[in-house]
């Protein structure tokens, strides 16, 4: 008997997400190796759908001024200068490689760049 009486696209041992029907006759599940005969799945149809986000919301470009720093994702930080909201971020490893790397933000309003170490 089994713990988990659920969709047939999860494992009924442990609860996890199955993978797809291969080549096998058999779905094994990756976390608990239980396995389901492939005829189980026959006549499902299998639907999913992907989301993505607007790259003009996470992205801001100008290149209309051609800096190169004024390019990545926005994040939700206040400027210590102008005290608004929205900083462009980037990283790059500015000491050892077994020490973290340095990020860098720019504020989109006034462009004022600080930096953190981590």
């Amino acid at each position: 008997m089994s713990c988990f009486g659920s969709d047939p696209n999860f494992c009924t041992e442990c609860g996890n997400v199955l993978p797809l029907p291969g080549v096998e006759d058999t779905v094994r599940c990756p976390r608990c190796s239980f396995a389901i005969p492939v005829s189980e799945f026959s006549g499902r149809e299998i639907r999913s759908t992907v989301v993505f986000n607007l790259v003009n919301r996470s992205t801001v470009v100008l290149e209309a001024s051609g800096d190169s720093d004024m390019k990545g994702p926005v994040i939700d930080r206040r400027c210590s200068r102008c005290n608004k909201e929205g900083m462009i971020y980037h990283t790059r490893q500015m000491r050892s490689a077994d020490e973290g790397q340095t990020v860098f933000f720019i504020c989109i309003h006034c462009r004022y760049q600080e930096k953190e170490d981590s």
